[in-house]
């Protein structure tokens, strides 16, 4: 027996130092479940139509459009190389990086984008978010 009451509440605090020298804090709770860390068997590559990708955290600055218009012509030539990566979670997809990738599909009008998927819950969901 444990000489301290047990919660199902998990708590975490980081701390790290931003390039300027400051020092920003994060934390984040969970009430009910700790997020889960996928293993390599959890992912799995797969073609996901560009519409059914939610891209929940709003952009700071623009994309680098030099970058896109490359990529584009890359997608043209040879196809996307590195996948996205992307969060399935309860049957949607959240997608929180490849941002350039995802423009360039975008405004090339392809239906599809190959994608890097790891099954997540929605407490790992939250930290993704924060």
């Amino acid at each position: 027996m444990a000489p301290w009451p047990l919660s199902r509440r998990c708590t975490c605090s980081v701390r790290a130092s931003g390039s300027n020298g400051s020092s920003p804090e994060y934390s984040w709770s969970f009430d009910d479940k700790k997020p889960v860390r996928a293993s390599k068997a959890q992912r799995q590559i797969l073609e996901i139509p560009v519409d059914q990708i939610r891209r929940p955290l709003a952009r700071t600055r623009s994309n680098n459009q030099a970058k896109v218009k490359a990529l584009m012509e890359s997608i043209e030539r040879i196809g996307l190389q590195e996948p996205i990566d992307v969060l399935e979670v309860e049957g949607q997809y959240y997608g929180f990086s490849g941002c350039h990738r995802y423009e360039a599909h975008q405004r090339l009008g392809k239906p599809t984008i190959l994608c890097r998927v790891r099954k997540a819950n929605k407490a790992t969901l939250k930290m993704h978010m924060m």
